[in-house]
């Protein structure tokens, strides 16, 4: 592997992040995309080009607007640094045997626009409590690309690999319906359904399963620690997406390693 070209593929990831945090912050104010400029969110002073480097600006400011001196959130760094890795390690493990065909591009292309969707519904759920349908609609859109391209071989389309993903994706968000409606849409929301049909359309079957284990068990720690220190009451709503996230994350990139050691625990 080239490190220089890992290196430019992280720095590239950097400015995508850069443009997530535009994202996220738009989708709450409804502002334009890519029409409006960007602005303090303290003082509303226009940003020059120099104020917006991924990491660099936060770094050389000390974290503080150049204009009003109010701190600026370390949601942005984080952001654009957690973009960065992504890309960067996604990059690795397509394209580990230098293979550059046309299959593994479009692959690398669609996770990517995958897990960077995956970064704006974490944030935006753990702000507002909302999955925003602009983010998770396009993105299972994607994921139906991923798969077909992932079923598709010389002889024609494999209808296991097809069938594992989406009846994954289906079984997740019938799943997740059914907690609805015992509960009464008090224990989880619509978004979460979306989400978990796409966690089902980028894991299939074997890595969903692991998924929701760590994500209703993480979910399940970070409730209960909360309540302990007094943060969150026994009915407080606690957004669930980023536990899903996290499921989703772990499983895709280490899912094998967890299940065979997990294997080999019940053997012993």
């Amino acid at each position: 592997m080239d490190y220089f070209i890992l290196l430019v593929v992280f720095v590239f990831g950097l400015m995508f992040g850069s443009f997530l945090n535009v994202v996220i912050f738009r989708l709450h104010t409804k502002d334009s995309i890519v029409k409006s400029r960007s602005k303090c969110l303290f003082c509303s002073h226009q940003l020059a080009w120099y104020d917006l480097f991924p990491v660099l600006s936060f770094l050389f400011l000390r974290g503080k607007c150049r204009y009003c001196k109010k701190k600026i959130s370390w949601q942005y760094p984080l952001v654009e640094i957690t973009a960065g890795i992504i890309s960067a390690v996604l990059f690795m493990q397509i394209f580990s045997a230098c293979d550059l065909a046309t299959v593994s591009i479009l692959r690398f292309i669609f996770l990517l626009f995958i897990f960077l969707s995956l970064v704006v519904i974490f944030v935006f759920d753990l702000k507002h409590y909302i999955i925003p349908d602009e983010v998770v609609f396009p993105a299972i859109g994607v994921s139906f690309l991923l798969l077909l391209i992932n079923a598709l071989s010389t002889t024609g389309l494999d209808i296991d690999i097809f069938l594992d993903f989406l009846g994954a994706a289906m079984l997740v968000s019938g799943f997740f319906l059914f907690l609805i409606w015992i509960t009464k849409g008090e224990g989880m929301g619509g978004g979460d359904v979306k989400l978990g049909f796409l966690m089902g359309m980028t894991l299939g079957f074997s890595k969903t399963f692991l998924a929701l284990f760590i994500a209703f068990v993480s979910g399940a720690i970070v409730g209960l620690v909360m309540i302990i220190l007094r943060k969150k009451k026994m009915k407080s709503a606690l957004p669930f997406g980023p536990f899903l996230i996290l499921g989703l994350v772990i499983s895709y990139f280490w899912g094998s390693e967890i299940m065979v050691w997990y294997l080999g625990m019940l053997v012993y």
